[in-house]
């Protein structure tokens, strides 16, 4: 569901001078996932996405009454994400852990052809793997533009760097997956003219 920058607006003027738990509530609902998906991209662990999320929606409500002047709170939210997840890494530079489970995601398949289906889930596996070679920043941009919806402009905010850069970013990485995918697609062609 997308949310209007207004909504948001609206609801986080009525956090800040009416205390509105509620409005918090919503605000934290519409926001939490797109906020811990953005926060796991640095971080690469789902759990300290979460708490460092949760920690930064502490701190907006704790200090409410100060922030009444933010005018883009996405914005803010996620450079603020963004910010803490630079320090936990940095804190925990030395410190390497590896996921042993990842979190399926959600995907819309076609239920009636098993065939259809298993082409579509290596097909969804191939592009993670092609969008994880992608250099860190050009990864980043296109999760947040292609996966998340954001705005070159956003995503230049978030990043502190150029919405041209962004865009740049954003081709060269639609490029190299293309590349790399089309390769996948050649070999998918000819095993099924193989068969």
């Amino acid at each position: 569901m997308k949310t209007s920058k207004s909504d948001l607006s609206s609801l986080w003027t009525n956090v800040c001078l009416d205390d509105d738990i509620k409005a918090f509530e919503v605000l934290y609902s519409l926001l939490l996932n797109r906020l811990i998906k953005f926060c796991t991209y640095y971080i690469g662990q789902k759990e300290v996405a979460e708490e460092i999320v949760s920690d930064v929606f502490v701190r907006c409500w704790e200090n409410r009454k100060n922030a009444t002047i933010i005018l883009n709170l996405e914005t803010y939210l996620f450079i603020a994400v963004r910010n803490q997840s630079l320090k936990h890494i940095k804190k925990n530079a030395n410190v390497r852990l590896v996921e042993i489970e990842s979190s399926p995601g959600i995907h819309f398949i076609d239920g009636n052809d098993p065939e259809k289906q298993l082409n579509n889930k290596e097909l969804h596996y191939k592009l993670d793997q092609a969008i994880e070679i992608l250099p860190t920043q050009a990864r980043l941009i296109f999760r947040l533009i292609k996966e998340n919806g954001m705005k070159y402009k956003e995503v230049a905010e978030i990043l502190e760097i150029s919405p041209r850069t962004v865009q740049t970013q954003l081709f060269r990485s639609i490029a190299k997956l293309r590349i790399i995918l089309k390769g996948y697609y050649g070999i998918q062609l000819k095993k099924i003219q193989e068969q």
